[in-house]
């Protein structure tokens, strides 16, 4: 079976900081692109930011500068540094993962993080 854990949500004020994590494991192979996504409530779910098996990134506007993606492939984990928080980031933010042998998609539980004051 396949495991794809996340942590690290949670509540914070404006302009505070926190990391999430992702950590893929069990029968996974050839895992290409690692993102971020995130959902607020009654809204679509959205991409925040990618990166690819070769390190490059990719972020949505809303979060460029702010938020930082990146990975370590030997423990199959994906990281997102989110800083300098705005109340509108409040979502509950989704782990992705995506393989090309064979193609599919792997999702996290999900993971809540509240911008509040």
């Amino acid at each position: 079976q396949v495991q794809m854990v996340e942590s690290g949500g949670g509540l914070v004020q404006p302009g505070g900081s926190l990391r999430l994590t992702c950590a893929a494991s069990g029968s996974i192979f050839s895992i290409n692109t690692m993102a971020w996504y995130r959902q607020a409530p009654g809204e679509q779910r959205e991409l925040v930011a990618m990166i690819t098996s070769g390190g490059g990134t990719g972020y949505a506007d809303s979060v460029k500068g702010r938020f930082t993606i990146s990975r370590d492939n030997n423990k199959n984990t994906v990281y997102l540094q989110m800083s300098s928080l705005k109340p509108e980031d409040t979502a509950v933010y989704y782990c992705n993962v995506q393989t090309w042998r064979p193609p599919y998609n792997y999702w996290g539980q999900g993971t809540q993080v509240i911008v509040s004051s």
